[in-house]
């Protein structure tokens, strides 16, 4: 997207975000179950003219609908933010559910009326009535009154649900198709013609063409590469090529191109397309053979599949191009491999993994304000977990990343058990450490605990080569205990420890913090080097790679006094791993405020990086930096997209403080970035934040949603003795936190300016 098209998008995002802020006086943004639009209907994946409403029980076979799978759902929405009015909460809110549309109108709440609660929640909110019935649709609204004035009911979201319900249960939206034209149809020959669609999606085609008698024979070529101003009709390894031959009929006629099934892209373990849809591929362009007459860009619909996404949730724009292109291509790449509705690893299996879901996962929130997928993903693999050490070990990173991002617990409370094994405490030996050497990863009771039938082996990164030249492990010396690995269980171990504590298991928890503290004190006994100040890949070892050094610091293992050599060691390493492991290794980065070395490997532009993929005229990311490093590799890949979430998370600042973002962190790390604009989505509404930094002042624009606080800090990019700290236009007194940024304390809702002048 050009730079103008960008900025008059943002710009009118901007204006919607400030409509939603403060001409809005009622709740908006309204999700049941997590759910977004849960009235929408779709008929064979697009957009039904018709509404729930006005379906008789009988008809909604013909529609495709977020059923709601829980007979206790929650309700989450906006709180209205009143126009000049900063620091807005909500004070009360009352929720009414009805089972037909005039006592819906009406406000009647006959199944279910909360009255009026003295509450300031507003996400995953708990249904408080009779069970739901099941195949039935419902009606709800809510009404808010906030610090500033009561506000008018909500529109009424009606809602379906599903044929069994359980009192909690994963819901989640259908998939669904967008239809698209070409964005350049010309003429390779006479009887030969090219189409570029732009940009790479999963889907299927149809053609509209002329023939003047029947069976003549034309061929459609699809593909996601290009070669020499053709479709490539020889891909390297799982970049996707079709070609079919298409007899026509007499006169004007419309033909389906419909790919063919890939037997390994759809097998036992892979996620299916849905009926209603049918098979798609990957398809960027295409070339119609053997045909004379002008094609028009009406002429031929790409039926795009992808789960709900709204693409203006989220924007980005800075005074960096390439880091525009890096967003731009990571954004849209969670869009595109959103098709099969559970998030996969890619066309080539088209199977989930805990890996991928995690970036894709953390991903969506920062593109979207959705949360319904990646959920329904987690429990997935809760129950289909796959073979890497580390990636069991990750589930328990998805699931409290889910609930830090909706607030919502039900998910810890129903899988507590099997989380709880996913730390994998039953491989601990005598030395505190956790191994998968021995036959305790080989026995029944050890898988069923785990819900795995196979053996489970450690990976480090993926993929693993002996040759660091054109592999991604930085020559990772494997051992019998492994550095990575019980990083990732002490990771795990911190986690269930926060979710003991969350459903009140409090002996649990408190013997939990024991365990985590003596891991720590083990894992840095064992690990770590004295001599050199860093960490080997595992006991006996003799190599120190970036991978044992940067997952440690990302996991929470390394002591203050050891993070300054760790980091240079880290520096020395580049971008040893694949962009898998690169979603750590920024995080590692940007925890520990190294901005500078950040931006430098965001950017970077040779063949280990995310431009490296623009470069290539990549629209979705790869699975692998480059065809070199993986010459199986897939271009449709979102584990390869880890800056659509590290871009809002870090370089604009802005995370969940506490769960269901009631309180958000915005902590921009701008580095050496003059002028920044973004709009972050959350389940409250969208943050946006203007930045313009120069050597005589840093200045940040804000506006908050209601019903939330956000503590601000700032770099200090100046001498911090000098500096003069005003917010909306107030002097105050200048603060330096520990970690050397400017403290400018705790905001509430509403539009606020900070400007730090040297």
């Amino acid at each position: 997207m050009g730079k103008s098209i960008l900025r008059t998008a943002l710009a009118a995002l901007l204006a919607a975000l400030s409509l939603n802020l403060m001409a809005q006086n009622r709740a908006t943004g309204l999700l049941t179950d997590l759910v977004g639009e849960a009235s929408a209907l779709y008929q064979n994946g697009y957009r039904a003219e018709r509404q729930m409403t006005d379906l008789a029980e009988g008809e909604f076979a013909e529609y495709q609908y977020a059923a709601i799978r829980s007979s206790r759902p929650t309700f989450s929405w906006i709180v209205p933010q009143s126009a000049g009015r900063n620091n807005i909460v909500q004070r009360w809110y009352r929720i009414v559910v009805d089972d037909n549309p005039a006592d819906a109108a009406d406000h009647a709440g006959k199944v279910w009326d909360s009255g009026r609660v003295r509450s300031a929640e507003s996400v995953a909110v708990p249904y408080g009535g009779a069970d739901l019935a099941a195949s039935k649709t419902y009606y709800w609204s809510v009404q808010v009154a906030t610090s500033a004035e009561r506000g008018e009911w909500s529109e009424c979201v009606a809602f379906r649900t599903a044929e069994e319900l359980q009192p909690y249960a994963c819901s989640f939206r259908p998939q669904v198709r967008e239809r698209e034209h070409p964005t350049t149809i010309r003429k390779i020959d006479p009887t030969t013609t090219f189409i570029d669609f732009g940009r790479a999606s999963f889907c299927s085609l149809e053609v509209t063409l002329d023939s003047q008698r029947d069976n003549d024979t034309i061929y459609i070529a699809i593909g996601e590469d290009s070669k020499d101003g053709r479709v490539n009709s020889r891909p390297h390894g799982t970049v996707r090529y079709y070609r079919y031959a298409l007899p026509l009929r007499k006169g004007r006629h419309t033909y389906p191109i419909i790919p063919a099934h890939d037997r390994r892209n759809t097998g036992p373990q892979a996620i299916l397309m849905p009926n209603y849809i049918g098979e798609v591929a990957p398809m960027r362009y295409c070339e119609v053979e053997g045909y004379a007459g002008n094609i028009s860009r009406e002429d031929i619909v790409r039926h795009t599949a992808i789960y709900p996404f709204d693409y203006a949730a989220a924007q980005f724009h800075s005074d960096n191009d390439i880091l525009n292109a890096v967003w731009e291509l990571c954004k849209y790449s969670i869009k595109a491999t959103s098709a099969l509705g559970i998030y996969v690893d890619g066309d080539r299996e088209r199977i989930p993994y805990e890996a991928d879901a995690l970036i894709n996962q953390l991903s969506h929130y920062t593109t979207d304000r959705e949360f319904a997928m990646a959920r329904r993903t987690s429990e997935y693999l809760l129950n289909h977990p796959t073979w890497p050490t580390e990636w069991i070990l990750q589930a328990l990173i998805i699931v409290w990343n889910d609930y830090l991002y909706t607030g919502d617990k039900r998910s810890i409370e129903a899988n507590y058990d099997i989380l709880k094994a996913r730390t994998l405490s039953s491989l601990r030996r005598e030395n505190g450490l956790i191994s998968t050497t021995d036959d305790k990863v080989k026995s029944d009771a050890f898988r069923s605990s785990i819900r795995f039938g196979g053996n489970i082996r450690d990976i480090v990164d993926w993929p693993r080569c002996g040759d660091w030249e054109h592999g991604e492990d930085d020559n990772y010396r494997l051992a019998d205990y492994n550095t990575v690995v019980n990083a990732f269980h002490y990771r795990a171990l911190v986690i269930l420890q926060q979710m003991a504590q969350l459903a009140d298991r409090t002996d649990e928890a408190e013997q939990l913090k024991a365990e985590c503290d003596k891991l720590f004190a083990d894992f840095n006994a064992h690990f770590f080097d004295l001599e050199k100040g860093l960490y080997r890949d595992g006991i006996g070892a003799d190599h120190h790679s970036l991978h044992a050094n940067h997952f440690a610091l990302a996991l929470g293992l390394v002591p203050e006094e050891h993070r300054q050599r760790v980091l240079e060691h880290i520096h020395s390493k580049g971008m040893a791993c694949s962009v898998y492991a690169a979603q750590f290794l920024m995080e590692a980065l940007y925890e520990h405020y190294d901005d500078d070395y950040a931006l430098a490997m965001l950017t970077k532009q040779d063949e280990r990086g995310w431009y490296n993929m623009v470069r290539h005229n990549a629209t979705i990311t790869y699975e692998a930096w480059d065809d070199k490093f993986k010459p199986n590799q897939d271009w449709n890949h979102a584990w390869g997209a880890a800056p659509a979430n590290i871009i809002p998370r870090y370089v604009v600042g802005i995370r969940p403080l506490e769960a269901g973002f009631g309180k958000i962190a915005i902590a921009p790390q701008t580095s050496t970035l003059k002028q920044m604009e973004a709009v972050v989505p959350t389940i409250r509404g969208g943050v946006a934040a203007t930045i313009n930094n120069t050597e005589q002042s840093y200045t940040l624009a804000l506006k908050i949603p209601a019903n939330t606080t956000a503590e601000v800090s700032l770099p200090a990019t100046g001498d911090v003795v000098a500096a003069r700290l005003s917010i909306n236009g107030r002097n105050r007194k200048v603060q330096i936190l520990p970690n050397g940024r400017i403290d400018c304390g705790t905001l509430g809702s509403g539009e606020w300016l900070i400007r730090v002048d040297y």
